[in-house]
Order: structure tokens, then sequence, then C-alpha cells
């Protein structure tokens, strides 16, 4: 549904929300409990999504598809840097979370700066649990926190050749 909104046209999701709004981190507990309170059910994955590609939108349809509303979590940069090394990410963290926050499948992004999601997910307290297939759910950070509010976690499989690494490398090749 598109709606003027401070003087610009903007497209609204599905929940009266504005694409292209990050929530933040402070403003997610309300997010939460207004979803919570109105029953939706809540899909929640994570992830650095430094150069986002094929793979990465496959993937986030694929995990709206488990209920009514997707909520991303995306690391900081400070946060991929510990995670993936110094020269990355390669994108800046509000870079990454805009670009997400505009794609159909996405509801909400939400940065954190924790190496891993366990507080964030500890907040949030979704419905299901999404994550790729290079885990297996013993694996998934936060796994029981959403199993013990009788959530499930989901195993996505990964598009294969799809990965910012292998996007990277080529990159790098035919510079």
């Amino acid at each position: 549904m598109k709606k003027w909104v401070s003087s610009r046209l903007v497209w609204i999701n599905c929940l009266g929300y504005v694409l292209g709004e990050v929530i933040k981190r402070n403003d997610l507990a309300q997010y939460v409990s207004s979803w919570h309170k109105s029953g939706k059910k809540i899909v929640f994955t994570n992830g650095c999504f430094d150069v986002l590609h094929r793979g990465h939108v496959e993937y986030l349809i694929a995990a709206r598809k488990h209920g009514d509303l997707l909520l991303v979590g995306v690391n900081t940069d400070s946060s991929v840097k510990k995670l993936k090394g110094e020269n990355r990410p390669l994108v800046g963290e509000q870079d990454r979370a805009f670009i997400l926050s505009q794609l159909v499948a996405v509801d909400a992004v939400v940065l954190f700066s924790e190496e891993t999601p366990y507080n964030l997910i500890n907040e949030v307290k979704p419905d299901v649990l999404v994550k790729g297939g290079d885990y297996s759910v013993n694996e998934v950070v936060g796994r029981e926190i959403v199993e013990a509010s009788g959530g499930e976690v989901i195993i996505i499989p990964l598009v294969t050749g799809r990965s910012t690494t292998n996007l990277i490398d080529k990159i790098r090749s035919t510079s």
C-alpha cells in the first residue's frame, strides 16, 4: 500500500510500518510487544548480509513463508570484523540494514553488535528461528530459547554456488 508520510510517497508493509525504516535496538521491545499482542507469528533470522546476493534473497523469501512477519538481525560492522576478519564488511551496517529493509520478504531489520544474536533472540522470543543449511539445528544460537517457549527452529538449504565469499573471490579475481 502507498501512503504519504512527511511529504513523500512511501510503501507501507502489511503491519503498517514504513518500509525502509530500520528499528533501533532501543525501540525493539515496543515493536515486539505489539507483534506478540496482535498474535503475529514472528520469524527471526540473522546474519552479516555483507554483499547481498541471490542466495540471501531466496533464503529470506523462504524464511518469511514460515510466519506472519520476518525480523532480520544484522551484525554491526564491529561484529562482522570479529567474525569475518579486518577486511570485512565491504558494505557498511547502515547500508546493509537499509537494503534488507527494502526487500518485500523482510518486515523489519534491527542491528546488533554482539558476536551472536543470543541476547536479541532472548528479547524477541520469536515463534520461528531460521538459519541456513550451513548449520545443524543443535548448532543454532538461541535454539533453546525458542524451543522452551514452544517455537521451532528451521534450517533452510543454501542456494548452491551462491555465497558472499564466492562473490568476493570472483570480483577480486577479475580486478
